[in-house]
């Protein structure tokens, strides 16, 4: 529901300038991790285009997403970048970049197949030399339950959500997001709606692990958020410059 009927919402719930911060901690992984410095960076799952909005002053960014009402609000938010509807476990360009990027969407592979496949995926179109990077919102050894609140006012209305976070098995590769929105129009009138996210939760073992047998030379990176203060951990993976 959130990537579809509510996708013109999205600038609502999630503000562009709030992924400033954050996408600068990216752009830096990425140059880090590259043998030389990136010109072009294909970035899976690219939503809204909100880290792009970010990032495209670094790079020249290639936006795959497979909900076309988020690629609409991407193309308006980053009209220079080019957008394509795609899968990320199996979405071919048949062309390489020198960085690959996965946000938060990385987060809908909830079973060791998917993830493996979105990783196959970033490894096919990275040059050799370049890196990949994954950011899950959560890896087992530190998930806690949770939740969230926010929303933005705009012309078009106003949006609030209530996110809740949990885990009601632990020993499988899931945990659930549950979402509670509220949108004002601008008559007043108020509409409400809930959408459940399954999402997936691995050990850094299955993450390390993963990312080798793709090909990638592995590494995981903590990043610090200052904004709620939270640390995140994300991954790396690393082209070989022969292979």
């Amino acid at each position: 529901m959130l990537y579809t009927g509510l996708a013109s919402w999205w600038p609502l719930l999630s503000a562009p300038e709030d992924y400033a911060e954050e996408a600068g901690f990216y752009r830096d992984i990425i140059v880090g991790a590259c043998a030389r410095r990136p010109r072009t960076v294909l970035e899976l799952g690219s939503g809204g285009g909100n880290n792009a909005l970010h990032l495209k002053d670094d790079f020249d960014m290639t936006l795959v997403d497979p909900a076309p009402g988020m690629l609409v609000v991407s193309r308006e938010l980053n009209p220079e970048c080019e957008h394509i509807e795609g899968d990320m476990r199996t979405v071919r360009l048949d062309r390489m970049f020198d960085a690959v990027f996965v946000h938060d969407a990385v987060c809908y592979m909830t079973s060791e197949a998917d993830l493996a496949a979105a990783m196959e995926t970033a490894f096919l179109h990275c040059a050799p030399g370049g890196a990949a990077l994954f950011c899950p919102d959560h890896v087992r050894e530190t998930f806690r339950a949770g939740t969230d609140h926010g929303g933005h006012d705009g012309a078009a209305g106003a949006f609030r959500y209530l996110e809740w976070t949990w885990d009601p098995d632990a020993a499988d590769t899931e945990y659930i997001v549950d979402y509670a929105f509220m949108m004002r129009r601008p008559d007043g009138s108020v509409a409400v709606a809930h959408d459940r996210h399954v999402e997936g939760l691995f050990p850094r073992e299955t993450w390390m692990a993963l990312l080798a047998g793709a090909g990638f030379e592995p590494e995981q990176v903590t990043v610090r958020h200052s904004d709620p203060e939270v640390e995140v951990e994300v991954f790396v993976g690393r082209r070989p410059a022969q292979g």
